[in-house]
């Protein structure tokens, strides 16, 4: 940073100005020189010697002012008064615009000194934007492309340097089809995934226990499982080519004086929003200074993959599932050269994070390793960049006891604000079911200005929350139930409950979903 120095030298008659070039300039001065010309360079200034007086003694204050060339004065006078400059003089300081640099008044019958006017680090430049999108996920590119429908204008800040677009894929019943159909994406999707007939249930040595099929229970019913990487990227071409921010990771949220919201990023860049629509995940940073706590550890992990048949798979388009205690496995057809799959086994701890897949692939075979060997040719024609683990969690919105879903002109959506257990394969479904009421709720909002956001907010939480909740808490029972381990309950389990007493319809009321169209029209 240029640092440039004024120096002052009062006399009778005269105003002396003038600059000393920086420390090893190869300037020299002698202290005679330094002591007639009020001249300093290299030590600060003390107390002793902060002006050089001439045969009068002055107090003043100089303003320094830089969003030109500033104009400087005396102002105030000693009991001989000092009369007003009349040749103000230009200001070089390189300073921000709007800075002021004030130096206080002068006790009288001190000496005038050399004044060394140095300046603070400049603060970064505040960008402002209208809304604020944070995470560009599912959550929150599917929000970013609904309100893009409706006419509104976005920015999508993700942390990392591109999409992501590792994982496996996600299972998409018909409300997350008729939400996808709503933004305009379904049809491109649907072209590149199979439709899944029904379900087959297995125990752990192949017998089979029970199977529906989807068209049988509702007609309507419509099951696609979508890879993530797909999913993302067709969500993201409906963007404009700078919506979306890569490596804008947050650092800090606050409220500015303006009722706007501060966002502070981790490469000191700073945003001004004056909405803030948080979809970053379970370890969403602005859930917490929203007040909420972690996701609770459901006491079960899982392994999931992408297995790769290039010259094509042969199963049947149907989700099979494998049960045994405190252990369960689940494959699924994606594409003609696709298998999804996952295993599920209980775990006291999260434990250490790994991502070597040959480590992950090598626990997953010993989970198996006595299971139909159709799960297992699956596991290991599985890619290496495809394999993951991760912890189950969830999040119980209990009323009263959580925080509300918004705080201001901030609001959670997705994992952020309800993570659940994959186990109703809902988790995808109700992210993007929460970005198209979200959009209506703003689309109706904005038209009354931003003083009807927070009640827009506040009517997205009371219309979303007796629909999230209930999913949340079936989708653990239903976990905890197919991971018990006693064998007399699991005897009963896959020998009398699941052939006697299940019903798929029952099961899949909870995809029924309906909203209010979207007024695309307004585009």
């Amino acid at each position: 940073m240029e640092i440039r120095f004024l120096y002052l030298k009062y006399t009778r008659n005269n105003l002396l100005r003038k600059k000393v070039p920086k420390p090893g300039c190869g300037y020299k001065f002698s202290a005679l020189h330094r002591q007639r010309n009020g001249l300093w360079c290299g030590k600060k200034p003390t107390r002793r010697n902060l002006c050089h007086s001439s045969r009068r003694t002055h107090s003043g204050r100089v303003l320094v002012s830089s969003d030109t060339a500033a104009n400087t004065q005396t102002v105030g006078s000693s009991s001989n008064s000092c009369r007003r400059l009349r040749h103000p003089f230009m200001a070089s300081l390189v300073m921000p615009q709007k800075a002021l640099l004030t130096l206080p008044s002068l006790p009288t019958k001190l000496r005038l000194k050399p004044i060394c006017a140095s300046m603070a680090n400049a603060r970064p430049d505040v960008r402002k934007e209208d809304i604020v999108i944070v995470g560009a996920g599912i959550a929150g590119l599917t929000t970013a492309v609904a309100l893009q429908r409706v006419g509104i204008g976005s920015v999508v800040l993700e942390q990392a340097g591109s999409l992501r677009t590792g994982g496996t894929s996600l299972t998409f019943f018909k409300n997350g089809w008729k939400v996808l159909d709503a933004i305009g994406v379904g049809s491109e999707l649907r072209t590149q995934f199979l439709e899944l007939q029904g379900i087959l249930v297995k125990s752990e040595y192949g017998r089979k226990l029970c199977s529906f099929k989807f068209k049988d229970e509702d007609e309507s019913q419509e099951v696609r499982a979508v890879e993530r990487r797909i999913l993302l990227e067709t969500l993201a071409k409906q963007l404009p080519p700078d919506a979306i921010s890569f490596c804008s990771k947050l650092k800090n949220i606050e409220r500015s004086e303006n009722d706007g919201i501060m966002l502070k990023l981790e490469d000191e860049s700073q945003i001004s929003a004056k909405i803030v629509i948080a979809c970053d995940g379970i370890r969403s940073p602005v859930a917490k200074w929203m007040g909420f706590r972690d996701p609770r550890y459901v006491g079960h992990c899982a392994i999931r993959g992408l297995g790769f048949y290039p010259n094509g798979q042969p199963f049947e388009p149907k989700v099979t599932y494998v049960y045994g205690r405190g252990v369960r496995a689940a494959y699924v057809p994606v594409s003609p050269t696709k298998v999804y799959w996952f295993v599920c086994f209980n775990s006291p701890s999260p434990g250490p994070k790994i991502t070597d897949a040959s480590i992950l692939r090598e626990e997953t075979e010993k989970l198996v390793k006595d299971w139909p060997t159709d799960l297992l040719n699956i596991i290991k024609s599985t890619q290496d960049n495809t394999i993951i683990r991760t912890p189950l969690v969830d999040r119980w919105l209990w009323p009263g006891i959580n925080p509300p879903a918004s705080r201001g002109n901030v609001v959670l959506v997705g994992d952020a604000w309800h993570p659940m257990t994959p186990n109703l394969g809902q988790g995808a479904c109700c992210a993007l079911e929460d970005a198209v009421v979200l959009t209506k709720k703003l689309e109706q909002a904005m038209k009354f200005g931003t003083s009807s956001v927070e009640d827009a907010f506040r009517s997205y939480e009371s219309e979303r929350w007796p629909r999230i909740f209930p999913l949340t808490v079936r989708a653990n029972f239903v976990g905890a139930l197919l991971q018990l381990e006693n064998p007399v309950v699991c005897s009963l389990r896959n020998n009398v409950l699941l052939p006697k007493f299940v019903r798929l319809g029952p099961m899949l009321e909870h995809t029924n979903f309906d909203f209010e169209p979207l007024n695309l029209d307004s585009v």
